[in-house]
């Protein structure tokens, strides 16, 4: 299977999560989603767990690379891996969060429960606090650190925002996200000084 078969399974995979859960992914569910066959499913995930840690890695893939797109005007060379995509020095935190934020909107149901999952499988689990350690404002050292403490207290929003999105039926207008948007960044003072 090519590369291209791969991401095509893989996308599968999601599509299966998606629409039945994670219990629901098997090599029948994703080879019938991208009408391709077992074997070779197989040949590149040789067991359901490999397949599932690779469609962890590819759907954190996919997220941290929206928050990438979100840096891409500040940051012309997006080839090399996490945030500090330039070469030559860190993005601003100011400017990870506004890319957290931003990247953290719109989720799917397969993001959903693939990050549920994760709380119990250790290196699914590791992918996805990669991301979260490359692009999401840590907890605070000190009380005293305000401006870290208003880049956690944006994060707490937007991931508020996100489950809420995730969970809710009822589609949110794009306006009313992106006014919801800008008041979760402007919590992060450090983006405004």
């Amino acid at each position: 299977m090519r590369e291209s078969k791969r991401e095509a399974a893989l996308e599968a995979a999601k599509h299966v999560v998606q629409r039945d859960g994670v219990t629901a992914l098997s090599y029948e569910s994703v080879a019938a989603e991208a009408g391709l066959t077992k074997g070779g499913l197989l040949y590149h995930f040789p067991t359901r767990e490999d397949l599932l840690l690779a469609l962890h890695e590819y759907v954190a893939g996919q997220w941290e690379q929206h928050m990438r797109d979100e840096v891409a005007d500040e940051v012309p060379d997006t080839s090399a891996p996490g945030p500090d995509i330039r070469g030559t020095a860190p993005l601003t935190e100011a400017a990870k969060t506004v890319a957290y934020v931003r990247a953290s909107q719109n989720p799917d149901r397969a993001e959903l429960l693939l990050t549920l999952e994760a709380i119990s499988d250790q290196a699914a689990r590791a992918v996805w606090n990669g991301v979260y350690d490359r692009w999401a404002a840590p907890v605070p050292e000190s009380a005293e650190d305000h401006d870290a403490v208003a880049r956690f207290i944006a994060r707490l929003a937007a991931d508020g925002l996100w489950l809420y999105e995730s969970i809710s039926e009822q589609p949110m207008h794009p306006q009313i996200r992106e006014h919801l948007v800008r008041a979760i960044i402007a919590l992060d003072r450090s983006e405004q000084q």
